[in-house]
């Protein structure tokens, strides 16, 4: 998940770099944007089901509860699962234990001759997820911290935090769970990355909302004072983090807009074409994320 988070940014920054995307984009999966639960857990867990199952229906058994949030408390007991589902074969999750409340599970485990994980007896978590999730509330974070084997993650994800000036959460920042494991070069760090966090935003909150990204970014064409708008914004954000970004001038961000706005229209005539085509689907068809991949075009 470290390597994503750093990839991601990474990406973004190039991103950022060519006018891809108006604003600078966090590192950090969201509540909204889940990728990690998506990506390194269900997608990982339905291909290693399929190949430990070939020519069989799947049913994966979760343990989630109603009593544990208010989007489980409305989960069904059976869903199709679309990731399990093969040619000719079924795939479903089941939710065993749905109704069951928390004392129920405690004696179900203690019935069963089991132990609690470490985490709840040993370090006395709420939740056990990720060693630290961007969900998870801050007594279990400094819970996560407590445990020897989770400080180096803890610091190459503070360390990203400095580098990127986005709080790990929102605005509650992962360095402030347990600065004493940090070095005083990277607190010193953290206080400059906050300071730095602010101005950027300060400078953002100047794009106004129709030049945002949407989707089918970008909706219209821009305007001279726009362009000239976008130009600053885009040299004070590079300026605070040291970015060597393309698109810094009036010129440039009129020119690149105007190739987005054609690559746009011909990403929708292709579609039109497409959906008048009677073919299979093959699969290729661009999203917006594709449509303006960095790379794609150039500044200038």
């Amino acid at each position: 998940m470290v390597d994503r988070w750093q990839g991601r940014w990474k990406n973004n920054l190039t991103r950022y770099s060519d006018l891809s995307c108006v604003k600078l984009i966090l590192p950090w999966s969201t509540p909204s944007m889940r990728f990690c639960t998506s990506e390194l857990k269900a997608a990982v867990i339905s291909s290693a089901l399929k190949k430990r199952f070939p020519g069989q229906d799947i049913v994966n058994v979760a343990g989630i509860r109603r009593e544990e949030s208010d989007n489980r408390a409305k989960a069904p007991v059976s869903k199709e699962e679309p990731r399990l589902k093969r040619k000719g074969l079924e795939g479903h999750t089941w939710n065993a234990i749905i109704e069951f409340t928390l004392d129920q599970v405690l004696g179900t485990i203690a019935s069963s001759g089991l132990n609690l994980h470490e985490g709840y007896s040993k370090y006395g978590m709420s939740r056990i997820s990720c060693v630290y999730c961007i969900m998870s509330a801050e007594a279990d974070l400094m819970a996560s911290a407590g445990c020897v084997d989770n400080h180096e993650v803890y610091i190459e994800l503070v360390e990203l935090e400095a580098e990127s000036t986005f709080a790990f959460q929102g605005n509650r920042w992962l360095a402030d769970v347990a600065p004493h494991l940090l070095s005083q070069e990277l607190r010193s760090a953290i206080v400059e990355a906050k300071e730095k966090s602010l101005l950027r935003q300060r400078a953002e909150a100047q794009i106004p909302k129709h030049l945002l990204y949407t989707k089918g970014w970008p909706t219209a064409a821009i305007t001279g004072a726009e362009a000239t708008l976008i130009a600053s914004v885009r040299r004070d954000v590079a300026g605070l983090l040291n970015l060597k970004i393309g698109c810094t001038t009036p010129d440039e961000v009129a020119h690149r807009y105007s190739e987005l706005v054609l690559l746009k229209a011909a990403k929708d005539t292709a579609k039109a074409t497409r959906s008048h085509s009677t073919s299979t689907d093959s699969g290729d068809e661009l999203d917006d994320a594709e449509a303006i991949a960095p790379g794609t075009l150039t500044c200038g």
